[in-house]
């Protein structure tokens, strides 16, 4: 059995999937963008506030779900260029704990969605 997640506190899907689903005490969270879900607005200006608008976004869904980024194994970043990754590992960062950090891998693409800079998908289960 699945459930869908989907909130008004996060961006909503631009294309034919979901924010998450949950099955079996997982929860899979599609891919965030750093949209502002109040206005709708791209957040590109820096890439330190487009991560963390990717970041609240993911936190809007877990909530959703009950879920917290504690709960989150694994993660994959998809950034637009690899000179990002010290700046979008330190945001990253500081949404998760050193001793509940999920596992993860990050990689560098041609594009994403919208032009943006930064893309996380997460994977979370109940504790």
């Amino acid at each position: 059995m699945k459930e869908i997640i989907n909130t008004k506190n996060a961006p909503a899907p631009i294309g034919p999937y979901n924010q998450a689903v949950l099955t079996n005490d997982t929860l899979y969270i599609s891919g965030q963008i750093a949209i502002d879900p109040s206005t709708g607005n791209l957040i590109t200006d820096a890439i330190t506030l487009e991560t963390k608008q990717v970041l609240e976004n993911l936190k809007a869904i877990l909530a959703e779900a009950n879920f917290t980024f504690e709960n989150i194994v694994k993660t994959s970043i998809f950034l637009s260029n690899m000179e990002y990754f010290a700046t979008v590992n330190e945001v990253y960062a500081s949404y998760f704990s050193n001793d509940s950090a999920p596992a993860r891998e990050t990689v560098a693409v041609n594009s994403l969605p919208k032009g943006v800079n930064v893309e996380i998908s997460a994977i979370a289960v109940r504790s």
